[in-house]
């Protein structure tokens, strides 16, 4: 292709975009690929998980703006351009049996009135890849499962002239993928790499959740190879101060392991209107070419 590669990256609250595939982002972008994130809430509800800022009045009372700096930092990292999608936080529903979700929450929003929004987006931006959850939606926070449905819905949509015409003029995306990037085979291979060298795992009790789970594997379609970019990753990462405690277990995988042993982000290819020979290595396999 002569124009520039597009990639758009659909993630549900601010965080998610360091935690699931900002490695690729920041090789792609390096490449010049243009790359936008698309956050669908505000993060409006999520807990304060680092220890150093519980309970600071200030973050408690202003956490919406708190986010959104946090997000415009983490996007200056990754050198990625963001968008909003405007929906509020539909917060982690704990206990049994389950709270109602709160009124007027991304969650229940109708999936068309929603994925309007981003089918608005797609056709602005031309993307000819996109990446978003599959329909567990990485893990059952209903935010993400949402995230799953409008992005296909506009992935199907955002091509056809008859759906939703008010939302600009029809692009069809090329490629859908799911980000797999905490999936079994990584984790089991960084799970003994520590062990081997005599230094602690975290994922003992992961690996213990994913023997009791009768959730199927799922296909590792797509290793990106971004190992050089996994340090950028991490400063986007450490950007999100009230998501994530930099002394926590996000961080006791020493870099240099992690680079060895895995130096891939790994994707499930879920959609494609063109052809590739999988397994794939870059996410714009079979377009690059045409």
């Amino acid at each position: 292709m002569t124009e520039q590669l597009r990639l758009m990256a659909v993630h549900a609250h601010p965080d998610d975009e360091s935690s699931k595939g900002a490695a690729t982002m920041a090789k792609y972008v390096a490449e010049g690929v243009d790359v936008l994130v698309v956050t669908c809430t505000g993060g409006e509800r999520g807990s304060i998980l680092n220890p150093k800022l519980q309970g600071d009045p200030y973050i408690e009372a202003n956490i919406h703006e708190v986010r959104a700096k946090e997000m415009a930092e983490a996007r200056e990292i990754l050198g990625v351009r963001q968008e909003w999608l405007g929906f509020v936080d539909s917060g982690l529903p704990e206990g049994d049996p389950l709270p109602p979700l709160p009124e007027g929450c991304f969650a229940l929003q109708d999936v068309d009135v929603a994925a309007e929004r981003l089918v608005r987006l797609v056709r602005e931006f031309r993307p000819h890849v996109m990446t978003t959850y599959d329909e567990n939606g990485g893990y059952p926070h209903p935010d993400h499962i949402m995230t799953h449905r409008i992005s296909m819905v506009a992935f199907e949509a955002a091509g056809d002239p008859e759906r939703f015409p008010a939302a600009g003029e029809p692009w069809q995306p090329l490629k859908l993928y799911y980000n797999q990037g905490f999936n079994r085979p990584r984790t089991v291979a960084l799970h003994e790499a520590l062990l081997a060298r005599g230094l602690e795992s975290p994922y003992g009790e992961w690996l213990e959740r994913w023997d009791d789970s009768d959730r199927p594997e799922r296909s590792l379609t797509t290793r990106v190879p971004c190992a050089e970019y996994f340090p950028t990753r991490d400063k986007a990462l450490i950007a999100h101060a009230t998501q994530i405690d930099p002394d926590g277990g996000w961080f006791r995988v020493p870099m240099e392991l992690q680079q060895e042993v895995w130096p891939t982000e790994d994707y499930e290819l879920a959609k494609s209107r063109v052809d590739t020979a999988l397994p794939e290595s870059d996410l714009f396999a079979g377009i690059r070419q045409n």
